[in-house]
């Protein structure tokens, strides 16, 4: 494996990445009912699943 297909691998998953938590902050923006409607996990921020996954993904769900 060459130094540009490691580059290459590098690059697309920090393009993937960024694109997951895109659409995560897209999702925890919406409104709590909107939320609740499609199925995403709305916990409030005194919950500490809510702290562990603000500090694994960088954002409160």
């Amino acid at each position: 494996m060459s130094m540009f297909e490691s580059l290459g691998r590098y690059g697309v998953a920090i393009k993937l990445a960024h694109s997951r938590n895109k659409s995560i902050r897209a999702l925890n923006s919406l409104p709590v009912d909107i939320q609740k409607d499609i199925g995403w996990p709305a916990s409030p921020p005194n919950d500490p699943q809510a702290v562990l996954s603000q500090l694994l993904l960088g954002s409160a769900r």
